[in-house]
């Protein structure tokens, strides 16, 4: 059986549902991005528990299948952009289909129809945040980091960063180094 958690994004998501299985006496197989495999059966009166349990954590059980389309869409993306080594070399709508198993034009509907901004903008955000956080570790210069986010050059990345952030990806990196310095002076 497979149980669907909306806002699980991260490994400490992870961590927070596998305790939340335990506490309440309950197995799974596997715990993923917004999705638990369960060994058994789960009677109403125990997903009631789980429901409130995992509310108290931030997360919800999704029951309707939109929802858990929708999230599933998400946590694909969010696997895709912020865990994978390397991005997947098709384009984003061939890689979701796949993974989905669902033409991309459906998803890419239905996702705009329920959260209000499409597929495509989803992506670019989660990718700008990447942008962020690989700039703040230092560890990779402006052409390193488009060239592994799949960007067509730098200028590329710069005008989507700026368009996102209102700020230059230099400026941004410049903003992280005052604060630094700031921390340095206390």
């Amino acid at each position: 059986m497979k149980l669907y958690i909306k806002y699980m994004v991260s490994i400490r998501c992870k961590m927070v549902v596998k305790e939340t299985f335990k506490k309440l006496g309950l197995h799974y197989v596997t715990v993923n991005l917004g999705e638990v495999d369960v060994i058994e059966e789960i009677t109403a009166q125990q997903r009631e528990r789980l429901k409130d349990a995992l509310l108290k954590s931030g997360l919800e059980l999704l029951d309707d299948k939109k929802s858990i389309l929708i999230e599933r869409i998400k946590n694909v993306i969010v696997q895709m952009v912020h865990y994978e080594d390397e991005l997947p070399k098709t384009k984003f709508s061939i890689y979701l289909s796949r993974q989905l198993k669902y033409d991309y034009t459906y998803l890419a509907n239905i996702f705009s129809e329920n959260q209000g901004i499409t597929l495509e903008h989803f992506i670019i955000l989660h990718k700008i945040e990447k942008v962020k956080e690989l700039i703040v570790y230092d560890e990779l210069n402006l052409t390193a980091i488009a060239w592994k986010l799949h960007y067509s050059s730098v200028s590329h990345l710069s005008t989507q960063f700026k368009k996102i952030t209102g700020l230059t990806p230099t400026y941004f990196k410049s903003l992280k180094r005052k604060k630094l310095s700031l921390l340095e002076n206390l």
